[in-house]
C-alpha cells in the first residue's frame, strides 16, 4: 500500500497578490479548472495500491482543503493541522506516525501540493520505481532532469545505478545512489552541473517506508522525532481534522526533510524525472507553462493589449489594458495590482516582506474571503463603519455569536435568511432588513435552496474580525 502525504502548508509569497497567507497558491486553479492541491491528488489516480491521502496543512486553511478534496469525492485518511510552521521534516514525521497508527508500515509518497507535472505516464512509472526501492529500505527522492543552468534550486548528484532485483517493468525509470546534495549554486556552477550530467534539481518529492524515515530521523534528529511523536500522540480529533498538540509541535526543530535526514543518510536514492515538472515558483514560471498568443502574451480575464509582447496579464475584477510593453507581468486582484519585469518577479517576496512589516491586510487575505459557510467581501470602510457583502451557501449558517464593539444592519438582496437575534427567530426575504444591536447574541442561516446574499453595515468603535465571541459553531471554531 502506498499512502500519499500531501504537504499543503506553504504560503506561496512569490505569487502575490493572488496568493495570500490565508489563501495560498495551492488552493487556486492556476493551470486549469482544478486547484493545484486537487491536481496533486488527482494525478495519483491509476497508480497501483494507492490509498486515500494524508494531508498536512495549516489550521487556518483546513476548511478550504477539506472542501476541495470533497469536490473530488476524496475521503482523506486524515487532515493533520499544524498549529505553527515547522518546515517539511516535522510535517512528514507526524504523517508517518499517523500512517502507522493502525499497525501497518506503508510506503509514503510525499508530495508538495503546489507542483505541476504534465506527463503523468512518466510520473507514475517513476512512482513504481520508487515503491520498489522503498521496499529495500531506500529513502527515495525525485530529481528533475535540468533544462537550463537554474540557480533557484538545489541539486542532487547521482552515483551508481541501483539494482531493482528484476521486479520492475522494462518501461520503468532507473534509480541511482545519491552521492551528495548541493546548495543553490551560482550560474557558473549550475552550468558546470548541466555540462557534467548526473546532476538533478531537487524537487522536494520523496518515497520511503514510514518506519524507514522515522528510524533515520531518530538517528539524526531525535529531538525532532520526540517532539513530533508527542504532538501526534497528544493531538485531538476535531470534526474531520487531527489537531496536533500545540506545545509539543512548537518544541520541534524547524528543518526540511533534506537537512534533517536526506543529506545525512546512507540510504538515499534518486530517481531522475523528466515529466514536465514545475514548482510554479514565480509569475514567469506560470508564463512559461501557459498557452500564449502569436505575440507571446498570456492574457487571463478581461484584458486588452496592443503593441505588447511576451507579457503575462491576469485580471480578476476589472479590465486591464496594455500598450507598447514587453516582458512584464501585471496581476490584478480586488485590492492590489502587481507590475513587474519578468526578470525580477522573484523580488515580489520583498514587497510581501514590506507588507508584513507594515501589518497590511493585503499580505493575509483578499477582499473576498472564503469561509466554510460561504464568503464575505469588504465593499467599503471608513471611520467607525464597514460595509460587507455576505454570501451563505444553501443549508449553511454562521456561528451563534456576539460582538463587544459593533452593531450590524443586515439587508437581504437575494434569497431568504433565518435570523436569530437574542430570543427572537424570524425569516426575512429580499429587500427586507433587520438590526443586530451591540452585544446581542445572533446567528445568520440560509434555509433556502439558493445562495443567500446580504449587505451588512457594521458600525462601532472597533470592527476587526477578532471581535467575535462564538457560543455555538458547526465548524468547530472557537
Amino acid at each position: 500500500m502506498i499512502i500519499p502525504v500531501i504537504l499543503s502548508g506553504g504560503a506561496g509569497t512569490r505569487l502575490w497578490p493572488l496568493s495570500r497567507q490565508l489563501y495560498p497558491k495551492q488552493l487556486h486553479p492556476l493551470t486549469g479548472k482544478r486547484t493545484l492541491l486537487q491536481e496533486t491528488v488527482a494525478r495519483l489516480q491509476g497508480v497501483d495500491s494507492i490509498a486515500e491521502p494524508i494531508v498536512v496543512c495549516h489550521e487556518s486553511h483546513r476548511f478550504m482543503v477539506a472542501e476541495q478534496l470533497h469536490q473530488l469525492q476524496m475521503h482523506p485518511q486524515a487532515i493533520i493541522l499544524e498549529p505553527c510552521g515547522r518546515n517539511t521534516a516535522p510535517a512528514v514525521a507526524v504523517a508517518a506516525f499517523q500512517a502507522m497508527s493502525e499497525g501497518e508500515d506503508p510506503v509514503l509518497i510525499v508530495l508538495p501540493s503546489d507542483h505541476v507535472i504534465q506527463d503523468l505516464d512518466i510520473f507514475q512509472s517513476a512512482i513504481e520505481t520508487g515503491a520498489e526501492l522503498a521496499k529495500s529500505a531506500k529513502l527515495v527522492t525525485f530529481g528533475i532532469v535540468p533544462e537550463k543552468p537554474e540557480t533557484g534550486y538545489g541539486y542532487i548528484q547521482a552515483g551508481e545505478r541501483l539494482d531493482s532485483s528484476g521486479t520492475l517493468k522494462e518501461s520503468c525509470i532507473a534509480g541511482f545512489k545519491v552521492v551528495s546534495f548541493k546548495e543553490k549554486p551560482d550560474f557558473e556552477t549550475a552550468l558546470s552541473y548541466l555540462e557534467c550530467g548526473g546532476y538533478y534539481w531537487n524537487s522536494g518529492m520523496f518515497m520511503f517506508h514510514a518506519s524507514s524515515f522515522l528510524e533515520e530521523l531518530q538517528r539524526f534528529n531525535p529531538q525532532m522525532l520526540d517532539a513530533c511523536s508527542s504532538a501526534h500522540r497528544l493531538g485531538e480529533k476535531d470534526l474531520d481534522f487531527t489537531r496536533l498538540d500545540k506545545v509539543a509541535f512548537a518544541a520541534s526543530p524547524s528543518d526540511s526533510i533534506d537537512y534533517a535526514v536526506m543529506e545525512k543518510t546512507e540510504s538515499a536514492a534518486v530517481i531522475p524525472l523528466q515529466a514536465g515538472w514545475s514548482d510554479i515558483g514565480s509569475w514567469s514560471a506560470l508564463w512559461d507553462l501557459a498557452a500564449k498568443n502569436e505575440e507571446g502574451n498570456v492574457l487571463e480575464g478581461d484584458v486588452l493589449v496592443t503593441g505588447t509582447r511576451n507579457c503575462y496579464f491576469k485580471s480578476s475584477t476589472r479590465m486591464l489594458a496594455g500598450v507598447g510593453v514587453e516582458d512584464i507581468v501585471v496581476v490584478e486582484t480586488g485590492d492590489a495590482v502587481l507590475v513587474a519585469h519578468k526578470d525580477r518577479v522573484q523580488d515580489v517576496k520583498v514587497i510581501v516582506e514590506e507588507l508584513s512589516r507594515l501589518e497590511r491586510d493585503e499580505v493575509l487575505l483578499h477582499r473576498r474571503v472564503k469561509r466554510p459557510w460561504g464568503s464575505y467581501e469588504c465593499i467599503d470602510s471608513g471611520a467607525r463603519f464597514q460595509v460587507k457583502k455576505i454570501t451563505v451557501n444553501p443549508g449553511d449558517s454562521l456561528s451563534l455569536q456576539m460582538h463587544h464593539h459593533r452593531a450590524e444592519h443586515w439587508v437581504v438582496v437575494k434569497g431568504t435568511a433565518k435570523v436569530t437575534c437574542a430570543d427572537e427567530v424570524r425569516i426575512i426575504s429580499e429587500n427586507e432588513s433587520t438590526y443586530i444591536p451591540l452585544g446581542a447574541l445572533h446567528r445568520l442561516e440560509n434555509p433556502g435552496q439558493i445562495p443567500l446574499e446580504i449587505i451588512e453595515v457594521q458600525s462601532g468603535s472597533y470592527l476587526g474580525e477578532d471581535d467575535i465571541v462564538r457560543f455555538d459553531d458547526h465548524y468547530g471554531r472557537g
